[in-house]
């Protein structure tokens, strides 16, 4: 396949050029946000730290990291780098224990976000003559509205369907003949069966997929593949440092290119936080140095992965980040969602139940299951059936108002749940991923 690039002065710049780039950019970042978020620089102060002691990458390692904790303890305005006049949109996920992650977007913010989204589309091989259908879900969730920036700017007809209501999807699929498929993996197999089941294969156009926002697996993507007939391609991102877009793949699938002129990675050692070298296994830290309205500095995604610099034969110069390869927390991605069991924690003992359960996650007919495993008190212990069913039924709805996503609740007696060296054992994940 001949190599398109959406803006090939970037994507195929020298290594010189690019570290040039994040040299200055970094620079201006820290003394950006020195000058307009206090709760950094306290950071920043804390380790006797100035502006002055950064003067390119080579001194990163020098700043405080940041975590899912800062953006809580700093929820909503606190990590805000511009005037509330400059910023034009928030985006947002779930939060650890209710609060949620909230970031801001001036609409240079915005611009170049879509510019990253449309150099993802254009490596999966996207034109001004293809038809790209977004059913990533829009309003808050940052799928949606990225990917569609991203159309817009290679210049495809873009068609907006969020998600479900796969009898709509399938209509404008067939009748508008969309060509590029941007949605969670799961979901595009789930689309794949559809076609299937209806016998809609030869009705369909798709030529390519843009998948992500939770993990799959090589056998995923050749099946999804091989029913579509596409070639399927991952991309990544996550709401604090704008979302999908920070890093996709070319036609080489061998990792993901990060836009290094707005992102720069670290890989580091979960337990020490020290950096490590290239090639190691690790926890991916990221530092948005072209971001104003929320301008995070090396943000520890909690992601393990490994980063390259083997030159790819795509032409892009970019580092490349192989797929997530786990977590160095609890969090689980359930249909592109964000869940801590913290959050199910705070249901649970808000509604008057112990911290005694158990997550069980599965993929059945390759979409995401989420079952939740209760303890009852010997107080509200019940051999009624009826009675047992709307107490579900009640932590089913407060437990949606968290997570945002249905869980199957199933309440059990008392000390069933097995606990080993006097813990429970909170996760149990069979997906094959």
């Amino acid at each position: 396949m001949k190599q398109r690039y959406y803006q090939p002065e970037i994507e195929c710049a020298s290594r010189e050029q690019i570290l040039a780039w994040q040299n200055e950019r970094l620079v201006k970042q820290v003394h950006h946000v020195w000058e307009n978020v206090p709760y950094y620089r306290k950071k920043m102060e804390e380790k006797g730290l100035t502006p002055a002691d950064i003067k390119g990458v080579e001194d990163l390692h020098k700043l405080p990291f940041l975590t899912k904790d800062d953006l809580r303890d700093a929820y909503p305005y606190g990590l805000l780098g511009m005037p509330l006049k400059d910023c034009v949109r928030i985006q947002s996920t779930s939060g650890t224990t209710g609060r949620r992650v909230v970031a801001f977007y001036t609409q240079k913010d915005i611009d170049l976000w879509e510019d990253c989204c449309a150099r993802a589309i254009v490596a999966a091989g996207g034109t001004e003559q293809d038809v790209c259908h977004v059913c990533y879900g829009y309003g808050l969730f940052t799928g949606g509205p990225g990917l569609n920036g991203g159309s817009h700017k290679v210049g495809c007809l873009t068609l907006p369907m969020s998600s479900g209501n796969t009898d709509r999807q399938l209509q404008f699929m067939i009748d508008l003949e969309a060509t590029i498929l941007c949605c969670t993996p799961s979901y595009a197999a789930y689309l794949a069966e559809s076609i299937h089941e209806r016998g809609l294969r030869d009705k369909i156009k798709l030529k390519a997929g843009i998948f992500g926002a939770e993990a799959w697996s090589e056998e995923m993507r050749r099946d999804i593949e091989q029913k579509l007939g596409i070639k399927a391609y991952d991309i990544y991102g996550l709401t604090e440092t704008s979302g999908p877009g920070v890093s996709f793949e070319c036609s080489e699938q061998t990792g993901m290119h990060i836009n290094e002129d707005h992102f720069i990675a670290e890989i580091i050692d979960p337990n020490t936080g020290e950096v490590l070298p290239e090639g190691s296994k690790g926890e991916l830290v990221f530092t948005s140095i072209t971001k104003e309205a929320f301008p995070l500095l090396r943000y520890r995604t909690r992601d393990i992965c490994v980063l390259s610099r083997k030159p790819c034969s795509c032409g892009r110069t970019h580092i490349k980040m192989s797929k997530p390869m786990g977590r160095s927390d609890d969090m689980l991605i359930v249909k592109g969602v964000n869940v801590f069991p913290s959050q199910i924690e705070t249901v649970l003992l808000e509604q008057g139940y112990p911290a005694n359960y158990q997550i069980i996650v599965d993929r059945v007919n390759n979409s995401d299951t989420l079952e939740v495993m209760v303890e009852m008190t010997p107080e509200n212990f019940s051999d009624s059936l009826a009675h047992i069913t709307e107490m579900e039924k009640g932590l089913v709805s407060a437990l949606k108002a968290m997570l945002g996503i249905y869980a199957k609740v199933k309440l059990v007696a008392p000390k069933s749940i097995t606990r080993s060296e006097g813990k429970a054992v909170r996760v149990i994940d069979k997906r094959k991923i």
